[in-house]
Order: C-alpha cells, then structure tokens, then sequence
C-alpha cells in the first residue's frame, strides 16, 4: 500500500468533519446574516457536493486533478459570497467564510496530489480569495491564510518525499531480485557447466591429438563464462589475433587457463562423484551441480529428512556423523543445504588431494540446523579466497556462501595453512527461502 494512502483516507474524513463543522456556524449565527436564506442556499450546495464525492479523495487515481478544480472553485466562490450574504460588522471582527475551515481542504488535495508546488499555487488563489472577502489584508485572515499555506506546502513536499522514497525502494528491491536470480544462474553454471569445460581441457590435453585441440577450446570457453559470470564482461581478441588468444590473455592474469581452480584457489579437476567416489544428495552430484527437482523436492513438497541426502556423501575417506532422529527439513532448504555439502566435500577431493580426509556433523537445534564440513589438508593461503572471486572462480562465494544466503542462513569458513578447512552452514528452522 502506497504510504500516501493514509492521507488521501485522511483527507476524505476531514471534508465530512469540516462540513459539519461550517453547517454548525451557521445555525449557530443564523439570524446574524443579512441574508440567511443565500447562506443556506449555498451551503446546501456544499452539503450535496461533499457527500456526493465523498469517494473521490480516497485514492489518487479518483481524485482527479478535474475534480480538485471544482473543489476548489465551490470552495473560493463561497469565500467571495460571503460579503453578499453576511454583515459588513460580522466580517470586520473577523467572522468566518461561508466553507469555514472546509476550504483547507480543497487544498489539502492538491498537495497530495500534486506536491508543494500545486499546494502553494492553491493557496495564492484561496488568499487572495479571503484578502477580497475581508477588504484588506486584516490580521485574523493574514493568520488564517498563512496557516493554510505552510499547512498545506509542508504536506505536499512530505507526499513528495514519500514518492521518491517509494520509487528508490522499488528500484532497490527490483535490483536485488535481479541480482539474486544472476547470481542462482551463475551459481548453477559454476557447479555445471565450468566443471565440465574444465574437465573436457584437461581429459582432451592428457589424451593429445584432436582430443587436445577439443581441449583447448573447452579451456577457452571456460575463461570466457568465468569472467562472464564474475563481471559481465567477456574478454575478445584483437582482430587477427590466435584462437588461442582469449585463454592466453588469461594466464597472463594469473588466471591458469590449463587447469580449473574452486574459490579457494587450489587447482585440479576431477569427475562429478563425491568424495567418497559416489554420487549423493539424492542423485545431485556431489559438486553441488543443478539439475530440475526430482519428485519431493519442489516447493511444494513436504519435509525431507536431512541425513537421507547427506548420507550418500559418506565413504571411506569421508566420515559422517548424525543425530539419532530426523532431521526434518523444507524440501527445498533441505536439497540446496545437500549442494552446499556436496560442493565443500568437492572442494576437499579436488583440492587437498585424494588422500585428504573429511568429516561430516550434522547437529539438530531448536531454532537452526548447523552442517559442519572439515578436513585434514593444507588449508587455504589468507587472502586467496577474494583473489579467486575476483578471478571468477566462485566456489565458496555461490555454490556455498550463495546458496546459504537465499536459505537466509550462514556459512563460515576457517582455514589455518597447514591446518586444514573447516566449513560451517546454518539454516533456520523457518527459512523465507526454504521451498
């Protein structure tokens, strides 16, 4: 709802209120008219007119500016009847306006509906209206009619406000909806498609003859979707330069283009099993890699058992540890927390090496459900892992981090070189981004 709606509703309420309050005045004052019956005459029109639209200020769309005119003119007109119908003794000692305080909303509405400025024009046009009325500029009316101005500017540049206000949040969520589904995209390309690429270069330059030209291309393809997926942009060659060119500007970069390197920035490419040399989470490579949700796992399906697709992960160089009962999970929160797991242990098999070890602890508390992954190897050098972002290499920034983030939990990472890695995810029980 627009937050200007509350003034529009305002608004309505206040011509009612007013109207009542401009027919009490005169039946309170009636026999002090000089013609009372052309009071009535004109307030009886003001009656009918305010119940009649009593539904056109409640939203901008029916407040027109065609009706705001009328208003505005029943509004100055009453003012400028009023030395027809009223004493010249009653108007000297400053009595009220045939529409009273009504009048103010007249303007009031073209401060809401056009802002300040419509609201200054407004109120020119109404004091000019009371200085005729009064004969001259009287203190009580000059009073009145400054009131009535700042009153009315003050409110249209807070409408203003509210709008611009309105259109930067709007804006702002349709960038993070944008940015959010770029990064889904190329989070699901990195455990896809880049390992692939990376894989076909270093099969097709291990084999040699038209399988290491096939390999070289994949290699190409790889820096290219990499620094695509990074920045946007995809660095071209100079006319007339080498096929070749694009992979070689990378390595110039520090960018290896003969082999794949994960966020953590340690080199190597393996096939698409776990860490234990079988595929898990259900089906889902242990890279983390996207595929369309298997039966169960839409965003409408019920709660899954955590451990069933972690499970699978476990062999004999990977340890896992659970609780003795379920650990009950949205489907959907459930598979992506699986691919989280599935791209940590991934990063562990391809990058400590094939005889690192790795441990898996799932702990089920109240109010979160907490998946530590930890191994044994060489750890990761400090600062490698913001070089490998700015890289492309999007490991632990999308597969991981990323995926966590759209769950509306965490992930942690400490290494110590030397030591080993140890990544810790969080997910809450309610996860906005569960399904």
């Amino acid at each position: 709802m627009s937050v200007e709606q509350p003034l529009w509703r305002a608004l309505t309420g206040y011509r009612v209120i007013t109207l009542a309050y401009a027919l009490s005045l005169y039946g309170y004052a009636f026999h002090e008219y000089a013609h009372p019956l052309g009071a009535g005459a004109y307030l009886a029109v003001l009656t009918v007119w305010t119940l009649a639209t009593v539904r056109r200020p409640t939203s901008a769309q029916r407040c027109t500016l065609g009706f705001l005119i009328a208003d505005l003119t029943i509004a100055v007109a009453g003012i400028l009847l009023t030395p027809v119908v009223d004493t010249a003794e009653r108007i000297a000692a400053g009595g009220p306006t045939l529409p009273s305080i009504w009048t103010a909303g007249a303007v009031l509405g073209f401060a809401i509906k056009g802002g300040w400025r419509w609201a200054a024009w407004t109120s020119s046009i109404v004091a000019v209206a009371n200085v005729i009325e009064a004969g001259g500029f009287v203190q009580d009316t000059v009073h009145n009619v400054l009131l009535v101005w700042v009153a009315s500017v003050a409110i249209g540049y807070v409408v203003e406000v509210a709008r611009a206000s309105e259109r930067t949040l709007a804006r702002a969520l349709q960038i993070e909806a944008a940015t959010r589904e770029r990064e889904r995209l190329a989070r699901d390309i990195h455990d896809s498609v880049l390992q692939v690429l990376a894989m076909v270069q270093r099969r097709g330059t291990a084999l040699g003859g038209e399988a290491a030209e096939l390999g070289r291309m994949a290699g190409e393809q790889e820096i290219a979707l990499r620094t695509l997926v990074s920045s946007g942009l995809v660095p071209t060659a100079a006319p007339g330069a080498p096929v070749g060119a694009v992979a070689g500007a990378a390595s110039d970069n520090g960018v290896p283009a003969a082999h794949d390197m994960s966020a953590d920035g340690r080199t190597g490419v393996g096939d698409r099993t776990g860490a234990g040399g079988r595929t898990g989470a259900g089906g889902r490579a242990a890279a983390g890699g996207s595929r369309p949700a298997g039966p169960g796992e839409g965003p409408d399906a019920g709660p899954r058992d955590l451990r069933a697709l972690l499970a699978p992960y476990a062999g004999p160089r990977v340890t896992f540890s659970e609780p003795g009962a379920p650990v009950p999970l949205p489907a959907g929160a459930a598979a992506e927390l699986a691919a989280a797991v599935g791209a940590a242990l991934d990063n562990v098999r391809r990058h400590a090496g094939p005889e690192a070890r790795a441990w898996i602890l799932v702990e089920d508390e109240p109010g979160e459900v907490i998946v530590t992954v930890r191994d044994d190897g060489p750890g990761i050098p400090e600062g490698r892992l913001a070089a490998a972002e700015r890289e492309g290499r999007l490991g632990v920034a999308l597969s991981i981090r990323g995926r966590l983030r759209d769950l509306g939990g965490t992930a942690d990472l400490i290494s110590v070189p030397g030591q080993g890695t140890e990544v810790e995810l969080r997910v809450p029980r309610r996860s906005g981004a569960a399904g």
